[in-house]
């Protein structure tokens, strides 16, 4: 059953997780970027609240773990969700702002080394470049109709450059600090401290007006039980049992899935280029996750210890 789950995971998890720029389709009309995820956010952090009391899980003990499972939050859900989102409302395209994204497993593979010790192989290098020449091909399509670099805003760059560098650090450091700290109450607190500063910034910076309709329900029912509860919580499991390279190595099957899924849903275009890239990409990850990371043993020792203990 372990081995079934661990092989079904990491499909699952790309699929659901390249769900969440459909359900940011659905319910931006509705709502402005930060009040949308301010709502989304503090939502799940209520249900995860309760879902702790329920299974009597243990809160964090100490304030170096409710600090560190702020700041993870802060940068995976403000940093990342919120840069990408005013990326895509300031006029970046969504093709390009996907490519930005797609840079992501190359930061945090060579990141992991020195934080982690984490060491990949030549095939696994060789299965990062493969993957991200698939994203690129996947995206070129709409990539080669988006005019040139001098026409985005500078400021919708700056915000997707924001969204790539924060989801790097907060998968490192989840990876790093993650084993120690609950699961459902650390990503509950990671969820209300992102939801705060998400509030605030919705509160200065956008004009709030929200249109309670059944589409931005059901979008946010979606947002937050499919993306924030299910899939957040199954690549923090993946985090805990994989390596963050191998984790990261995951968003390069994203741009072609969601592609997939506009196709599906919406009716736009599927090229075979497209599925090209999505093969190229699949081949990537392949060899990324083929063979695990070499890591260091002191690292690995106290992983072990940590599992074991919770």
């Amino acid at each position: 059953m372990k081995r079934l789950l661990a092989l079904a995971a990491p499909a699952v998890f790309v699929l659901i997780w390249s769900t969440g720029f459909v359900g940011a389709r659905y319910g931006l009309p509705y709502a402005p970027p930060f009040a949308l995820l301010a709502i989304r956010l503090a939502i799940a952090a209520v249900f995860l609240a309760v879902l702790t009391a329920l299974l009597r899980s243990t809160w964090p003990n100490n304030a170096t773990d409710y600090r560190r499972s702020a700041l993870i939050g802060v940068l995976l859900h403000t940093g990342y969700l919120g840069g990408v989102f005013v990326a895509i409302d300031m006029g970046l395209p969504l093709s390009v702002t996907a490519l930005v994204v797609c840079l992501q497993p190359v930061l945090v593979a060579v990141f992991a080394g020195p934080a982690l010790g984490e060491h990949l192989i030549t095939r696994q290098w060789i299965g990062i470049a493969l993957g991200l020449l698939g994203a690129i091909t996947v995206l070129s399509p709409g990539l080669m109709h988006q005019g040139s670099p001098e026409d985005y805003p500078p400021l919708a760059v700056l915000a997707a450059l924001i969204a790539l560098i924060s989801s790097s650090a907060a998968t490192v450091l989840q990876k790093r600090y993650g084993a120690g700290i609950p699961m459902l109450p650390g990503t509950a607190v990671q969820y209300a401290a992102a939801g705060v500063l998400l509030a605030v910034l919705a509160f200065f910076t956008e004009d709030i007006v929200i249109y309670w309709t059944p589409t931005f329900f059901g979008a946010l029912a979606w947002l937050v039980l499919a993306l924030s509860i299910g899939a957040v919580l199954l690549m923090f499991w993946l985090l805990r049992v994989g390596t963050a390279t191998g984790v990261s190595s995951l968003y390069y099957l994203v741009p072609p899935v969601t592609l997939i899924e506009a196709y599906l849903l919406f009716g736009e275009q599927l090229l075979p280029l497209s599925l090209a890239g999505f093969a190229l990409a699949t081949i990537g990850v392949a060899l990324v996750r083929r063979r695990p990371v070499l890591v260091d043993q002191d690292s690995e020792s106290k992983n072990l210890a940590t599992d074991d203990a919770t």
